[in-house]
């Protein structure tokens, strides 16, 4: 039985993930299947101690915690389903730990980076001011690259200052819009999406079009966005998760509270955000370095 295939159904259907995040999970998947020298349809003969010396032998491999937890995040799910499905009785991955990931903190930007950033694109140009358009909304909600490139016309609500964005799990969240990027989406909608659509084409309706008058894929959003850091002069690796890490950064150094910001970044669990405290406390730290007398 192709159980492989039956997960990958199941994560569609039954838990709405994402195509990446499916993609991800078969990648690993197929991986440990081949460190293991099995084919897809033995997955369910594994045993724990087989899952144990994989996981041991990406330790000593060196491979980053992060990346052994992920690929142990994939086994599990996967056993976790054979069990629901009643394949199997004992779930061989259950009592197997990829041990700790440490804190990880996310790269961000300055404010006077972003703003660099920010005024990089030539606003003379259609192409320009969609970009500055996709800069100021995703550093205005924090939202990520997938959804960015998802997002709808009709999904914009330019009299309210909102956006509706579809995150992991296809779950739908509200985030609100400043109103430099509400002015710019206006400018944007008004002046300049329709130049890239096709004549006698449908409009796709996706509201960031590329030349073709298709929507922009994410590696061609996360190509504008280095251009743009190589051009505002910005030494750091910049992404698009980049401006989503300054965007939920920036708004607890300037007072927004924790819960907030989970909200509208959209992410299941509080701990996922709590991340983001340890750079304002590290920041906290190094005005109280400079500042105090008796530090």
């Amino acid at each position: 039985m192709d159980y492989l295939a039956l997960f990958m159904e199941y994560l569609q259907v039954e838990l709405g993930l994402s195509d990446n995040t499916r993609l991800s999970y078969e990648r690993d998947l197929r991986i440990f299947c081949k460190a293991l020298s099995i084919s897809e349809d033995k997955l369910a003969d594994v045993q724990r101690s087989q899952i144990i010396g994989y996981i041991t032998k990406l330790k000593l491999q060196g491979r980053a915690a992060s990346t052994i937890a992920r690929k142990l995040a994939a086994i599990k799910a996967f056993y976790r389903f054979m069990i629901t499905e009643n394949y199997l009785q004992t779930d061989p991955a259950e009592a197997v730990e990829a041990g700790t990931k440490g804190v990880h903190l996310p790269k961000v930007l300055t404010e006077a980076e972003v703003k660099a950033l920010l005024e990089a694109p030539d606003l003379s140009s259609a192409e320009g001011l969609r970009d500055r358009t996709m800069l100021e909304m995703l550093y205005a909600t924090g939202m990520r690259v997938s959804e960015l490139v998802t997002v709808k016309t009709a999904s914009v609500n330019l009299s309210m200052r909102y956006v509706i964005a579809f995150g992991k799990g296809s779950k739908e969240r509200i985030v609100p819009l400043g109103s430099v990027a509400a002015e710019y989406l206006q400018r944007y909608i008004s002046e300049a999406r329709s130049t890239f659509l096709m004549e006698n084409e449908t409009d796709p309706e996706t509201l960031f079009l590329g030349l073709g008058g298709q929507g922009l894929t994410r590696q061609r959003v996360w190509e504008i966005i280095k251009q743009y850091g190589r051009q505002a002069g910005i030494t750091k690796a910049i992404s698009p998760h980049v401006l989503r890490h300054s965007f939920a950064t920036h708004l607890l150094d300037n007072g927004a509270d924790l819960r907030s910001v989970q909200e509208m970044l959209g992410h299941a669990d509080i701990s996922t955000t709590q991340i983001y405290t340890h750079l304002t406390n590290k920041r906290l730290r190094a005005v109280y370095e400079k500042a105090h007398p008796r530090k």
